[in-house]
């Protein structure tokens, strides 16, 4: 399964040599959270700055392939928790969450960031990736980025986005409460830890105004009509 995910990440490496014209760049600024034994169900409970890049490889107007650097902060204390077990009170953890990730991207209405039209979609995304934290020693662990989000053109060649992602991980000692189960609550979380990042990208396209690209002229010209 590693080889899997690392196959699937190099392959998306080489994608910015393929085709400047369809590619997409983008910086992300927001939140991140964790969801695992000491917080069970809080969602963006203790939220911490979160940060990141990325690039898409746009192959149609409705799919992209992403690749994304990200990090933010993961904390968590399980006295702000009436019913955290008692076995682990007083357990808390902070530290740091980067990951490397590539993502497949799905636009629920054609989308181009190439300043012809207002383009707006709102999407999904799937894909594999690598997370590096320190908070419990230092670990590498695969992960399973899920995405929701929308995105808007802006101004010409600008785009906006709003996302919010889920990371399962195959890992349960962000928090340091390795193979903990609670006999009580055998649920979702398959006693692994998650993590999210919720934040706003803004998107530029660089782009041959020159040499132009048919496949999005195709779609403005049928706009026009």
């Amino acid at each position: 399964m590693k080889r899997f995910f690392f196959s699937f990440l190099l392959i998306t490496l080489f994608l910015p040599v393929i085709a400047q014209r369809n590619a997409d760049y983008g910086v992300f600024g927001g939140i991140s959270s964790y969801i695992g034994d000491i917080n069970p169900s809080k969602v963006l409970y203790a939220p911490s700055p979160a940060a990141g890049v990325f690039y898409r490889y746009n192959l149609h107007p409705r799919q992209a392939v992403r690749l994304n650097l990200l990090t933010g902060g993961l904390k968590a204390d399980d006295m702000d928790f009436d019913n955290a077990f008692q076995q682990n009170r007083g357990a808390s953890f902070s530290g740091i969450v980067g990951e490397l990730s590539a993502q497949f991207e799905f636009n629920f209405f054609d989308y181009t960031t190439f300043g012809r039209s207002l383009d707006y979609s709102p999407y999904i995304a799937a894909g594999v990736g690598v997370a590096i934290s320190n908070t419990a020693g230092i670990s590498y662990v695969p992960v399973i980025p899920f995405s929701v989000g929308f995105k808007i053109n802006i101004y010409k060649n600008l785009g906006l986005e709003a996302e919010y992602g889920f990371r399962k991980t195959f890992y349960d000692n962000f928090d340091g409460l390795n193979d903990f189960i609670d006999p009580a609550d055998q649920g979702w979380l398959h006693n692994n830890d998650w993590y999210s990042f919720m934040g706003i990208s803004l998107t530029w396209k660089m782009y041959n105004r020159l040499a132009g690209c048919p496949a999005y002229y195709d779609v403005d010209s049928k706009r026009k009509k």
